[in-house]
């Protein structure tokens, strides 16, 4: 019995149901099997000159039950893997028992299926080292062959449609990276196209589609499917992510499975009837996936997974446990199953990034099967949460930088203390002095907020390579200072031992450990939620040393009336001086649900009536990482300019 995961658009087999309770479900039974009373295909071996290889090469054809050459029929080319020939899909994957079921329950269009030898020599059989070099050449040339030998011959010798929108393009392994590189390669030539486990000879998605724009007016369908144990994965998984943030319709449909023909049995039973169909492509992405593990995973484990709508699947084992909770901002309470496992869907979940617990009998512990962060005053799990918006902080091939872990035994507290420095690349090799920006992070979060939680070099080195942001040296030092302010820095006292450490204790070493520069035009100062309060603090005050400015999703006190009255008497006293010495004063926030919001609209009034001039954005998604990373890239844009 084959049993996968489904999560398919409803007029597949009746699955929709399934789609909402996103439990295991079997194949129908018998799929790929004879049936009694069913009418049968042919398949019959052809053979035809190809000029490219300089060679007659056979291929097989299936003609569909009820085949008439009076009857123009759509093609699906349907290519074999490394280590097969034009006979593996027959051999393996019984592509005639499938389609000829599949007619029979009026699921299909009927179509001609082409499988040919995908390994364009004029040895083309698969022996000896299927691995040499000339033999995995031949599966490039292949494309030639194909478009100018093999399709030419069909076209002549069968009733077929000859136009792009009635020609499909899919494979297994090998073929299906033929299959993705020829067909994307090709627009003007298929308008279908379906991978099945990709393999490496699949190109990068940035070449296999440079213009997305095209491929979405082109295609009729892109299908990616791959089993969740195959080690090929990442090959599917990078061009899904590209399409997803280039915004191209596609199925990516990921199941239980290994490389092998359960998969790709699969693959060819779903993907045949989205055939020559008219294809509803906005529903496309409320279908894709069953369940995708997040990338802030640990390595191989295969929960918490997301879902195409951003639902979350969360798993985990506690057979003792009583009561098991997911604690997202909301608690999920988890069912347990007879062996053990917990398990729960949560609602759909914003983008970006957001820290979560599990509550095992009351008690918060970080997942064992996620990434770990600083953050909430303790070690907690994160989860990244895909969006399209998102390619700024996306791992691009562009040049990186390096996040520069540093001891420093602080003059102003006479402690060994710790930062996180970016520096971009090619640092090493500079001779000339770079600007420097000091990142601070928020309450109960330290150093490595900005580093980890909030992707400060991959902003940066995406920015830099694009050209809209200057090379610049990035200090994330640990703003708690612990003292009479606790981690909170919510008083004057602590505010100030703040003040001390950044301009006794980080600049001085900073300055005296990298090249940067040290006038204020060189300089600039921001943070967020504690560490906007704790720039308003020492930079409005020191706008002699710091010429740019960035307070998010922050706003001074309006309870604290001897806080309140100290700093905007100094604002009334030097708006002049501010105002001149800035260059650039940001204060953003993340719209009314940011718990700063109302302290803030506070601040402006007052200081609008002083005089003060800066720069204020909103970007929604209240008090959450996802708004702070937006902030940084669109700061760093101004900076240093």
């Amino acid at each position: 019995m084959l049993k996968i995961f489904l999560f398919l658009i409803p007029f597949l087999a009746g699955w929709g149901a399934f789609a909402q309770n996103n439990t295991a479900k079997e194949m129908p039974k018998g799929f790929d099997v004879p049936r009694q009373g069913v009418a049968a295909g042919r398949i019959d071996t052809v053979s035809y000159k190809s000029k490219t290889v300089g060679a007659v090469r056979k291929a097989l054809v299936y003609t569909p039950p009820g085949y008439s050459k009076r009857v123009k029929y759509p093609v699906l080319y349907l290519l074999h893997g490394i280590g097969g020939d034009e006979k593996e899909w027959l051999k393996g994957g019984n592509p005639q028992l499938i389609l000829d079921n599949l007619y029979a329950d009026g699921k299909i269009e009927p179509m001609i299926v082409v499988m040919p030898n995908g390994r364009a020599m004029k040895d083309d059989r698969a022996t000896g080292n299927i691995m040499a070099a000339d033999k995995v050449a031949a599966f490039t040339t292949f494309e030639q062959d194909l478009l100018t030998d093999l399709i030419p011959f069909v076209e002549s010798k069968y009733p077929v449609l000859t136009d792009r929108e009635h020609r499909a393009i899919a494979g297994l392994s090998m073929g299906g990276g033929q299959s993705l590189n020829f067909g994307l390669g090709n627009l003007d030539k298929f308008a279908w196209v379906g991978g099945f486990s990709s393999a490496p000879n699949t190109k990068k998605p940035e070449e296999l589609i440079p213009d997305p724009a095209a491929a979405r007016q082109k295609l009729k369908l892109l299908w990616l499917s791959c089993g969740d144990d195959d080690r090929l994965i990442t090959f599917s998984k990078r061009t899904h992510d590209y399409l997803f943030v280039n915004d191209v319709p596609h199925v990516y449909y990921v199941e239980p499975g290994v490389h092998d023909f359960k998969v790709w049995k699969n693959g060819l039973f779903m993907f045949s009837q989205f055939l020559f169909k008219p294809v509803d492509i906005k529903s496309l992405n409320q279908y894709t996936i069953l369940g995708s593990p997040a990338e802030t995973n640990i390595r191989s484990a295969k929960y918490p997974q997301i879902l195409p709508d951003n639902r979350v699947v969360f798993r985990t084992k506690a057979p003792g446990a009583q009561r098991v909770q997911v604690d997202l901002g909301k608690k999920y309470d988890m069912v347990k199953d007879t062996a053990g496992f917990w398990s729960v869907t949560t609602d759909s979940i914003g983008e970006g990034f957001h820290y979560y617990s599990l509550l095992i009998d009351g008690v918060a512990l970080a997942d064992p099967a996620s990434e770990t962060f600083y953050g909430m005053g303790r070690m907690a799990s994160g989860i990244e949460i895909p969006f399209k918006g998102g390619g700024y902080y996306a791992l691009r091939d562009v040049p990186h930088g390096d996040i520069r872990v540093k001891k420093y035994l602080s003059k102003a507290s006479n402690a060994w203390r710790e930062m996180c420095v970016y520096t971009p690349p090619g640092y090493d090799q500079l001779a000339e002095k770079l600007p420097v920006l000091y990142l601070l992070h928020g309450g109960g979060e330290d150093q490595r907020g900005w580093a980890t939680q909030g992707r400060t070099g991959l902003i940066l080195d995406n920015l830099i390579a694009e050209g809209k942001a200057k090379p610049m040296v990035v200090v994330m030092m640990d703003g708690n200072m612990g003292g009479g302010g606790g981690i909170a820095g919510f008083n004057e006292n602590a505010l100030k031992m703040f003040e001390n450490e950044l301009k006794q204790g980080v600049m001085p070493f900073v300055e005296g450990n990298f090249r940067v520069r040290t006038d204020a035009q060189g300089r600039a100062l921001a943070g967020l939620s504690m560490g906007g309060l704790q720039t308003l603090y020492a930079g409005v005050k020191n706008t002699d040393q710091f010429a740019y400015l960035g307070v998010f999703s922050s706003g001074w006190f309006a309870n604290n009336a001897e806080l309140s009255k100290s700093h905007y008497a100094l604002i009334e006293g030097n708006s002049n001086n501010i105002n001149t010495n800035l260059k650039h004063f940001r204060i953003s926030m993340g719209g009314q649900k940011d718990i700063a919001y109302e302290n803030c609209k506070v601040m402006l009034a007052k200081y609008d009536k002083a005089g003060i001039r800066y720069q204020y954005s909103e970007y929604p998604g209240g008090h959450t990482w996802p708004v702070w990373r937006h902030d940084l890239f669109e700061f760093a844009q101004v900076l240093f300019k």
